[in-house]
């Protein structure tokens, strides 16, 4: 059955083009609204409105949506560790562990938390690729912690566009080597692929503008605990950034850090964690913040440091 709203026209979409006004009103792309204007799926006044129409303050608006596309299937496939942090008919937010990655792709064959979701009954976006169902943003295989997915077209909508124009407040948190000095400050530095090598990234004068801000939370003698704001997206953003001013992430070997204090601390991965992601929820705009923990070995890690 097809879903319907009615409502007045806002007075600040007075004036304007229905597909741009409704994209701004309901969350959807143009293109989509365009789409359900040519299909007479909008109304205004009782009356058939094109995507160019203009919007008139007042006016009866009546949308209606298409059919949710056809649910795809996924191989479910259950994920050791992984939790729900959070779920509604919107989203649902998880814990991801390590070693875990968003959704299959090419060379990846191991756990993923599309299939992992599945193997737990959830019903997951069709929106986007059909291996990335519901999958608004990600985390790499090797960090562990917070990640939401859209369970609704709807959700799957207005997340994207959160990240995109970066709404989202996505906080990480990082064990560094050594004292970032300044305790608190801003790495505001492009990152590009890393001559000569596909999979790993460097600080290169022509690579995407990359901002991450950072807090000391805790100093202990061989290294800091940062909090970690990032005002972009970019892969191996932090990891690239801590590198790039000598204070690679502890365990991350692959980015210059000291393989002897990995060891010492039982690391065998980048302690890297993603803590807390904050946004308005696609449904309601409520604001909503959904937290980790931090898992055992990198608990452990702070635990030796703290002990010395």
């Amino acid at each position: 059955m097809r879903e319907t709203r009615s409502m007045p026209v806002p007075d600040g979409l007075d004036g304007m083009r229905v597909d741009a006004g409704l994209s701004r009103l309901l969350g959807l792309s143009r293109t989509a609204v365009a789409t359900m204007a040519e299909e007479g799926g909008v109304q205004l006044d009782g009356v058939a409105a094109g995507k160019s129409d203009r919007l008139t303050a007042g006016a009866w608006l009546e949308v209606e949506f298409p059919e949710p596309k056809r649910e795809l299937t996924v191989e479910a496939t259950p994920v050791e560790g992984m939790k729900i942090l959070y779920a509604d008919d919107d989203i649902v937010a998880v814990d991801k562990p390590v070693g875990v990655a968003a959704h299959t792709g090419v060379g990846w064959s191991g756990p993923t938390v599309v299939g992992g979701l599945a193997a737990m009954g959830y019903r997951i976006s069709t929106s986007g690729a059909h291996e990335r169902q519901g999958i608004v943003h990600r985390l790499d295989v090797g960090t562990s912690g917070v990640m939401v997915v859209a369970q609704s077209e709807h959700a799957y909508t207005q997340l994207k566009r959160a990240f995109k124009y970066r709404t989202v407040e996505k906080r990480y948190h990082a064990l560094v080597q050594g004292h970032p000095d300044p305790s608190s400050g801003t790495i505001d530095a492009p990152i590009g692929r890393a001559r000569g090598n596909d999979w790993k990234f460097a600080v290169t004068a022509d690579g995407r503008p990359s901002v991450t801000h950072y807090d000391t939370v805790e100093a202990f003698q061989a290294a800091s605990l940062l909090d970690i704001h990032l005002e972009t997206g970019r892969t191996h953003q932090i990891r690239v950034h801590f590198s790039a001013v000598r204070h690679p992430c502890c365990g991350d070997l692959t980015y210059g850090a000291d393989p002897r204090l990995a060891e010492r601390l039982g690391l065998e991965r980048q302690w890297l964690h993603a803590r807390q992601l904050g946004f308005n929820h696609p449904a309601d705009g409520r604001w909503i913040e959904i937290t980790s923990e931090y898992p055992a070995d990198l608990e452990h890690a702070l635990d030796v440091l703290r002990a010395h």
